[in-house]
């Protein structure tokens, strides 16, 4: 599984818990290896490039391939995310850009992918939430239906967590290629 941090925050801090507790699953039945391997992504520390179309030419560098060879090896993502002005953070946005613009199999990369949403912002973050589900659904990846959300007055709940992380065992990722 590939988790994605879109700020070196709180949400890298909830992003390395979903790490933690992929760690403390049982393996069982062939997809559970797959699961347990979790690779976590800090968009901030991979510094994309902001995506323009001058910047486009010149291109995004190796970073970018980074992160699309660990999207094709995952085959489920979860999507760790604050709310930025009532919707995406800039660096998930750039992000799916450079993708969505510079890799030969942009649709591949998310088709019917699992995908799980988490936020931790000090606003309510439905908006982001419903965002992040608008903009996965559109990329074509199966987003869960339950979502996690943690404040600084809630901090996330680790039976959400591992119910999310059985419902991304549950759904069947398309093969590669």
């Amino acid at each position: 599984m590939l988790i994605l941090a879109a700020s070196n925050g709180k949400n890298l801090e909830l992003a390395r818990q979903v790490a933690r507790a992929t760690e403390a699953l049982a393996p069982s039945g062939p997809a559970s290896s797959e699961l347990i391997d979790a690779e976590l992504i800090d968009l901030v520390e991979l510094g994309l490039p902001l995506f323009t179309p001058v910047q486009q030419s010149i291109g995004a560098g190796e970073r970018l391939g980074v992160l699309a060879v660990a999207l094709r090896h995952h085959r489920r993502l979860w999507v760790c995310a604050p709310e930025y002005n009532g919707s995406l953070p800039p660096t998930l946005v750039n992000a799916i850009a450079w993708l969505s613009t510079s890799t030969d199999d942009f649709r591949s990369l998310f088709q019917g992918i699992p995908v799980a949403l988490a936020s931790h912002s000090g606003g309510g973050g439905q908006k982001l939430l419903s965002a992040m589900r608008l903009q996965f659904s559109h990329l074509g990846a199966v987003v869960i239906g339950r979502e996690l959300h943690s404040t600084p007055q809630k901090a996330a709940n680790p039976e959400s967590i591992t119910a999310m992380l059985a419902e991304l065992h549950r759904l069947e990722p398309p093969p590669l290629g």
